[in-house]
């Protein structure tokens, strides 16, 4: 594949910033020069360039956690990459699954993608630790019907408090309905990724 002009550094490398594709969160910034960039197009798995160890590395080789690249972006300069990946593991060599993780002034803002992902973990969490008094475990022992009963309860309440144009129930009843809806993706084992990615098909029509 011919790359688009990019412009190197002196040094011959261009930074990357590395964004999970479903979430929007933006998980490393890296560096590439030509080699890494044609290996990431050519296996659709993350390479960089390390700096301190002057040689190209691809993303997981050692920790296990490789970045599937959806997508490669450039720039309006043509200076900077943008990989737009999907994660198998941290991004981070702490463990964290950005190396964004610390704030130096304002609140933390998470994006939706990340809130959904979050709550899908949450969910998961609870039920594989099963703990004491946990409402996610007493909806998954009860089983998938009961589970899809609840969606529909909170879709009633929702589409009520919209037609009573009661805007702050409408919020509450909304959020309560997607929490249930990714409880019962949940029970048949759908992330809401497939969800996202119907939808992007749809939108491309």
């Amino acid at each position: 594949m011919k790359l688009p002009d990019i412009k190197f550094d002196a040094s011959g490398l261009v930074p990357v910033v590395v964004q999970h594709a479903i979430s929007g969160q933006v998980l490393t910034l890296a560096y590439a020069n030509n080699e890494a960039i044609e290996l990431t197009l050519e296996t659709g798995e993350a390479h960089f360039w390390s700096r301190t160890r002057q040689e190209i590395w691809r993303k997981g080789a050692t920790s296990g956690a490789v970045q599937q690249v959806l997508e490669v972006r450039y720039d309006c300069d043509a200076d900077t990459l943008l990989y737009r990946v999907d994660p198998t593991g941290p991004a981070c060599h702490t463990g964290k699954r950005t190396c964004f993780y610390r704030t130096i002034a304002g609140s933390a803002v998470p994006s939706l993608g990340e809130i959904i992902l979050s709550v899908e973990k949450t969910i998961a969490d609870r039920i594989q630790e099963k703990p004491e008094g946990s409402y996610v475990v007493n909806m998954h022992n009860r089983g998938i019907g009961y589970v899809a009963q609840k969606v529909i309860e909170e879709a009633g309440e929702t589409v009520v408090a919209a037609l009573q144009s009661h805007d702050e129930e409408i919020v509450q009843e909304a959020a309560d309905l997607v929490f249930h809806l990714l409880m019962l993706l949940h029970e048949r084992e759908v992330t809401f990724e497939q969800v996202i990615s119907e939808l992007a098909k749809r939108d491309k029509k």
